[in-house]
């Protein structure tokens, strides 16, 4: 059980090396949505429980899967597209002003 939280942590790890380590806005980005993902993964661990059952309808159940989690999944989902394509919108404006992605070439055009 430990191997899938492992991998939230891998992936958030990598998300933040990304945003960090990397100058072309558009893999910062990309960073962003591992992140993203990462978390959404996680919301969906916590919810997680062997052979249990979702509280529908049927009264003859002994595990219930709490269902709140993955709806926040789903909202996180929804809004982290919308997140993604404001930030890439944003990057096309800024590679249309300054004609480069690299962070440090529009640092020092902007100085």
């Amino acid at each position: 059980m430990e191997i899938p939280y492992f991998a939230v942590i891998v992936l958030f790890c990598l998300g933040i090396y990304t945003i960090i380590i990397k100058k072309n806005l558009i893999k910062i980005v990309i960073g962003f949505t591992i992140i993203e993902s990462s978390l959404i993964l996680l919301l969906i661990l916590i919810s997680y429980k062997p052979g249990g059952t979702a509280p529908i309808l049927n009264r003859d159940y002994n595990l219930v899967v709490d269902p709140i989690p993955q709806a926040l999944a789903l909202t996180a989902i929804v809004i982290g597209g919308s997140i993604t394509a404001v930030m890439l919108s944003l990057v096309m404006k800024i590679n249309k002003r300054y004609g480069t992605l690299n962070v440090d070439e529009i640092r020092k055009l902007r100085g």
